[in-house]
């Protein structure tokens, strides 16, 4: 688990992955939320990737799934993805369930081959582009 001193590194990661990224203060005020958690992988003692995840009593949201680009091709992103999975298991969630952008097919395809469904679209759901949202679930 990861905690507010993770959250310069965090940052950078979040810098280096998306367009928009979480500021430094952003990532730090998250883990004040009770429903919060972050996952970490470290290499050599350094952050490489995280997934942060908003929790109810019933359903995990993965709010965000970040690799450092160099590290994307050792199977971080599926590690993490299987570290919630195993939380979830912990907190007796039933349903896990993301966002992802139309266009990007990486993640896409890691997540169906990691057994998520796509379940809908939610419309104009990122408000810096516009761009439209696909909804994937997977059960447990």
């Amino acid at each position: 688990m990861l905690g507010p001193s993770h959250a310069a590194a965090m940052y950078e990661i979040e810098r280096r992955c998306f367009p928009l990224p979480w500021s430094q203060e952003q990532c730090a005020a998250a883990f004040g939320q009770r429903a919060f958690a972050a996952l970490g992988l470290f290499r050599h003692e350094a952050l490489v990737g995280y997934i942060s995840v908003y929790h109810t009593v019933d359903e995990l949201e993965i709010l965000n799934l970040a690799v450092l680009p160099e590290e994307r091709r050792r199977g971080h992103g599926r590690r993490l993805l299987c570290l919630a999975l195993r939380l979830a298991r912990k907190m007796a969630i039933t349903k896990i369930l993301l966002e992802v952008r139309v266009g990007n097919k990486p993640a896409i395809c890691l997540y169906e081959s990691c057994g998520f469904r796509r379940e809908g679209v939610r419309k104009k759901y990122y408000t810096d582009t516009g761009e439209d949202a696909l909804v994937y679930v997977r059960s447990i």
